[in-house]
């Protein structure tokens, strides 16, 4: 009784686990569906706009949401009525879009009918499958353990993919009522002179911005790793070059040197990215090279009251062999390219422990080269510019992690 006793246990443990996977799975595809459904609307109100590349995505897509309702099926070894649902509408919509040879606006409406109820079906599922979400702004856990696909929200806002230097984003303090609020820029170079503001996510879709922010003559920027955190936006500037910030309520300006910080080193995917900003949930950061430190990426937390410098990390990373880096729960991640589909988190560098670690994090690629990445405290996600689209990732930290502290 005892030996049976454990092993249903065991079993009851590796059952849990699955779930908690494929609620995951879940998460990112009813996320990738309601993507979905703002680019079929955007293709009906103005078909015009439309790109055979979108029509593709959805093929691709609809494909990954059968494979993954079929594995849950699968491996439950069982069905429910709302699986069984999923599975047969994700088939018929596979079908339709299949079938499809023009794009009219009846077409798409249809499309983007049965978009709405694999979108409601999906939810009831993910209600089957309910297991606590993370716990956002919390850092009791241990490093980044798992990166989820790209959800792709569409083509940049100019409809160009020419203007492949930028970024976009949510802003990583956001201030009372600006909770929802989404920042985005680019260009033909590694520049900053403009960039707008929307109200929520919809409304970056729709490219309907509340408002334009025109950099003066003067305060223009160089580089593409810049953020919005505390409704400011933090940028680099050249001749000379510093650090600046604009305050988005007050249009007030501010400009500091960094003195060790080189010109010498940059990203693997673009030029002139010498300071790369980022915020975590222990605040506001800097990331550069030296020369002192023959290259390597130091981090740099910066004051937020002053705007300076309060404390500095050498890491062992090297800049020049880097895709991007960024901060999340005051650990500094490096990626590296992979192939043409893929690039790796490959390094850790923890600022409370002085510990580096040596990763093996597989990040899927968009496009094959990417300007801005950066990670979002508010909802764990990393945000990447990739080469002219938006692009988004769940992340998924150590739970079963034992900290570690330094006396």
């Amino acid at each position: 009784m005892q030996q049976v006793t454990q092993d249903l246990i065991l079993e009851a443990e590796i059952q849990m686990k699955k779930m908690v996977s494929y609620k995951g799975e879940l998460e990112i595809f009813l996320a990738e569906l309601k993507n979905l459904t703002f680019r079929v609307a955007i293709l009906e109100s103005n078909p015009d706009n439309y790109v055979q590349l979108d029509f593709e995505l959805l093929r691709v897509e609809l494909r990954e949401f059968e494979a993954l309702v079929a594995q849950l099926r699968e491996s439950l070894n069982s069905s429910s009525p709302a699986l069984d649902s999923l599975h047969a509408e994700i088939h018929n919509m596979s079908r339709i879009v299949d079938q499809l040879e023009t794009y009219d606006k009846s077409n798409l409406e249809m499309i983007r009918v049965e978009f709405i109820k694999l979108q409601r079906i999906l939810e009831e599922c993910q209600e089957e499958t309910k297991v606590n979400k993370p716990d956002i702004g919390n850092c009791d856990h241990g490093v980044i353990v798992g990166v989820g696909e790209p959800v792709v929200g569409q083509l940049n806002a100019h409809l160009n993919v020419d203007f492949r230097f930028g970024g976009w984003g949510k802003d990583s303090k956001p201030v009372r009522g600006f909770e929802s609020m989404y920042w985005y820029g680019a260009y033909s170079s590694p520049s900053v002179y403009e960039f707008n503001l929307y109200s929520n996510y919809d409304q970056l879709i729709l490219r309907s911005s509340f408002t334009h922010h025109a950099l003066p003559q003067g305060y223009e920027g160089t580089g593409n790793n810049y953020i919005v955190h505390g409704n400011a936006i933090y940028y680099q500037t050249g001749n000379p070059f510093r650090m600046s910030k604009l305050n988005l309520t007050t249009s007030v300006y501010n400009q500091r040197d960094v003195p060790k910080a080189s010109e010498r080193f940059t990203y693997i995917y673009s030029p002139k990215q010498y300071l790369d900003f980022s915020a975590d949930e222990k605040g506001l950061w800097v990331i550069y090279a030296t020369e002192e430190a023959k290259g390597k990426m130091v981090i740099a937390k910066i004051d937020e009251q002053s705007f300076g410098i309060e404390d500095e990390w050498t890491t062992g990373a090297f800049k020049s062999l880097a895709g991007n880096a960024f901060m999340a729960c005051g650990v500094m991640y490096a990626t590296r390219p992979g192939d043409l589909t893929t690039e790796e988190i490959f390094y850790s560098y923890d600022t409370r422990t002085g510990r580096e670690k040596h990763l093996s994090v597989p990040l899927r690629r968009f496009q094959e080269s990417f300007a801005n990445l950066h990670y979002n405290p508010t909802d764990q996600k990393l945000y990447m510019y990739n080469q002219g689209y938006y692009v988004s990732y769940d992340v998924k930290f150590d739970t079963d992690w034992t900290p570690f502290y330094v006396h």
